[in-house]
């Protein structure tokens, strides 16, 4: 089981690289979740994820207080209105702007409503 966890784990943190690049892909939900597996699996691959220099300090914010650095939330709502911008100008039918407005306002008050790290 600790291999499937750290698989797991290692999966979450790969995604997770590919978010810090490509805006459509969150980071930062895939680094806690690697969070979570690793600590199932493999206490170096935990330990190494939380002392990370660009990683680590999201996690423990997020363990610590449930906060969200400001940085990040601006990033999120950077990403959110490219989205939702692109989809506009794809002319996407009305209900899918109807359903990915509702769902990315959602988002964005969980992600603003947080406190800041």
């Amino acid at each position: 089981m600790q291999y499937l966890w750290a698989g797991l784990g290692l999966l979450c943190v790969a995604l997770a690289m590919v978010g810090v690049v490509l805006p459509l892909l969150p980071t930062v939900p895939f680094l806690l979740l690697a969070a979570f597996f690793f600590a199932r699996s493999s206490s170096r691959l935990h330990n190494w994820l939380l002392t990370h220099q660009v990683f680590g300090p999201m996690i423990i914010d997020w363990q610590r207080s449930g906060a969200i650095r400001p940085s990040a939330k601006k990033a999120a709502t950077v990403s959110v209105a490219a989205v939702f911008g692109i989809s506009v100008l794809l002319s996407l039918p009305s209900y899918v702007l109807i359903i990915q407005a509702v769902v990315l306002s959602g988002v964005m008050i969980f992600i603003w409503t947080r406190p800041s790290g």
